[in-house]
Formats: C-alpha cells, structure tokens, sequence
C-alpha cells in the first residue's frame, strides 16, 4: 500500500539545486500545489542569492477548527523548534499566503548529513505546520497526560473547509474522519475501500497497528459538533491511538500519516 512522504518532492530538489549552485546568483519564481491544497511559492534574487523565502497557503479552515493569525495552534513554535536559526518567520506573510519563511541558506550546516537531513525536514513544512496541534495531542499521549488548554474535543483543518476530529484522553487519543467525496463513483470506491481496509486490519490481527473503525452514522464523541461539519458521504473512520503507537520514533509517522490519512485514501480511490 502506498505510503506518502512527508516531504515535497519538488521543493526538495529546489532547495537541493540552489544550495549546490549558491555561488550563482540565480533568479527563481516558482508557484505551484501539492495535495489539491496547500499552496507554495518560492523567490530568490540575483541580488541577494544566499536567501531564500518560500510561501505557503493552507486549506481554508471551517468554522470550527482554531487558526491563531492564519496557523494552526502551536504551529510557530513547531517551526523554530524545527529549523532553528536558519529561517525568519516574516510578519505579516506575502500577500495570499498563511505564511512566508526567510531561509538564510548561507547557515546550513557543513556536514552534508545534516544539511540535508535539515533540507528535508524544510520540505516538510506541511507536516510541520498543518500537524503541529496534532503533534502537541499525541505527545502528551505519549506521556499519558492531555495538552492543558485544549478541551474534550478538537477540530482539525486538513482539506480546504472541512474538519477532522481528536478526543484527547490521558490513556488513549481518538481521531475521526468524517470521509467526503465530490463524485459519485469516487464516494462508492471509497465507502468499499474503506470497509475493506478496515475488515482487513481486523482479520489480520494487526496488535501494533492502532484500531481502526469505519461506520455510516457519526460516533458518539461527535454528538456536540454541528451537522454541516459531519456531511460525510463515505462514512466516518475512527483510528484510536494508544501510547505505544507515538513512543520515540513512531510520533512523527504517526503525525503524518493521521494528516494526510483522507490523501492516502484518495490516491487509492484514483489508482
């Protein structure tokens, strides 16, 4: 099953190329979306070629999900603890964008590994900001308490105006997608595909792998949330997440692959 990568290919070898050819003072523009909605923009100057700024849009978020100045909760702080001093958060962003970063490219590090450990992870800069209050959640789980100021249950951009859910709990976080499709004969694939893939971890007995529910109706923990978030014509999966599933390592998998899960379903329905 395909499994999608955190980082923007494209805006990797972007970055790849211009640091291998920084003594050229080279003139880029370039525009461009991934995912049908997040929106990049990247500048360079001949006249300054050691600074790179990259602008990103996100989904347009519903009503019920918590934008603080245009980002997610916690996203400023993800993107320092992430990049250190190479990047400037510029204030206020260009003009048509959540967000425009100023990369120093002269501060990378020397050592190749971590130049481009750090390059990759700049590619990243949609897990890192669209995920932040996920990473915030599931942190916490893995040290079994609940992020203060955060109540029983949040709303999640990750498609433009629509929602994706978490219960926070001490022991255990659950996460409800709400499923929704534009073409009728995409929303009969993935209602098969769904019921599918939830019957199939099942069956297996996957114990590592968080469980996962799929079901017509809204759960109960959505009872609260008003109905025009909850049109879902696909049905609503549930995945609960256990500490033992964001220990160490697992948390930034786990991150990515709860955000984009609607994407991973998607190109399954298209493929």
């Amino acid at each position: 099953m395909i499994l999608l990568q955190p980082h923007s290919r494209f805006l990797l070898q972007t970055l790849l190329n211009r640091v291998q050819n920084l003594e050229k003072a080279i003139e880029l523009d370039y525009l461009w979306v991934e995912f049908d909605d997040v929106r990049y923009h990247i500048q360079v100057s001949t006249k300054n070629p050691n600074v790179l700024l990259l602008s990103v849009s996100l989904p347009i978020p519903p009503p019920e999900t918590v934008f603080l100045g245009g980002l997610p909760f916690g996203a400023i702080e993800a993107i320092k603890a992430a990049y250190g001093v190479i990047v400037q958060i510029l204030d206020p962003p260009r003009d048509g964008f959540n967000l425009t970063l100023k990369l120093n490219l002269s501060k990378l590090p020397p050592d190749e590994g971590l130049r481009h450990s750090l390059l990759v992870k700049i590619a990243s800069v949609r897990e890192v900001v669209l995920g932040a209050p996920l990473r915030i959640v599931l942190k916490h789980l893995a040290s079994r308490t609940v992020a203060p100021d955060i109540g029983q249950l949040l709303a999640l951009v990750h498609r433009p105006n629509e929602s994706f859910f978490v219960v926070p709990q001490a022991e255990k976080v659950t996460i409800i997608y709400p499923m929704r499709f534009k073409d009728s004969v995409d929303t009969a694939f993935a209602t098969s595909f769904l019921q599918e893939f939830v019957e199939a971890r099942r069956t297996a007995g996957l114990n590592n792998v968080p469980p996962c529910l799929w079901s017509l109706t809204p759960p109960i923990e959505l009872k609260e949330v008003p109905a025009d978030a909850l049109s879902a014509n696909a049905g609503f999966v549930s995945f609960v997440i256990y500490p033992r599933h964001v220990e160490g390592k697992k948390l930034d998998r786990a991150v990515w692959n709860l955000s984009t899960f609607h994407a991973y379903v998607n190109y399954h329905v298209k493929h």
